[in-house]
């Protein structure tokens, strides 16, 4: 337990312009109650500010978010979403508990297997990396984005005439990182296959029918394309 003279110290490097420096007892030093709540004021105060608020950093205004959750909108295939989520929820999660989109799937968590990837601002990227507060204001494309009225898109179905997949964990991440592999490139050679997927991982081995599906995909691609009037617009 600490003597009076302790606390007489610890009164001591209390500031005079403290808004603890009047806490003391009649010897002179800080009482344990009074102390304490002094204390736990001092560690309340940057809990206060919560949700956004702008603060002035090196001369300019800096909106800062959180700890509390705020209001985002995000532009998903194509509509405005809007979700209330914590500045360290990732797109990933956002995606599947805020608003119901689980095709994207959440299997390492930690950026190394590509089952979450999503294509933003025309680039596949593994949603489990990107904060949800960050993607505002990107393009984002999910696997649900795919559906054409019902039927499937060219790279679906040549996942499927390939029997491109097994558990299907991965899938929804290697359609995407497909689609956007043949959205740059038409017509991918081997090597910039390979390079295009290099980011995904499938535990079932089902790579050589992966490698098919581009392949058809691309053909059916070309043809629809084509088909679309612009000859190769579209």
């Amino acid at each position: 337990m600490s003597s009076p003279d302790d606390r007489s110290d610890i009164a001591a490097d209390i500031p005079e312009n403290s808004e603890f420096s009047e806490i003391s007892n009649d010897n002179g030093g800080v009482s344990r109650r009074n102390f304490l709540k002094g204390s736990s004021v001092a560690l309340t105060i940057p809990l206060i500010a919560k949700g956004e608020k702008i603060v002035k950093a090196g001369g300019a205004e800096v909106k800062v978010l959180g700890p509390d959750k705020v209001n985002i909108t995000l532009n998903i295939n194509g509509a405005q979403r809007t979700a209330s989520v914590e500045t360290r929820v990732t797109l990933l999660d956002t995606l599947r508990n805020e608003l119901d989109m689980t095709g994207a799937k959440r299997v390492c968590d930690r950026a190394t297997c590509g089952a979450c990837t999503i294509v933003m601002d025309g680039k596949p990227v593994y949603a489990c990396t990107v904060l949800a507060v960050d993607a505002q204001g990107k393009s984002i494309q999910t696997v649900e984005s795919l559906d054409q009225n019902g039927n499937l898109h060219p790279v679906q179905q040549a996942f499927v005439d390939n029997d491109a997949q097994q558990c299907g964990f991965c899938t929804p991440g290697f359609v995407m990182a497909c689609k956007a592999l043949l959205d740059k490139n038409p017509s991918p050679t081997k090597e910039e296959m390979e390079m295009g997927l290099g980011g995904n991982l499938c535990r079932c081995g089902t790579y050589d029918g992966i490698k098919g599906a581009v392949a058809q995909a691309s053909q059916e691609m070309k043809k629809t394309r084509t088909m679309k009037g612009g000859r190769g617009n579209g």
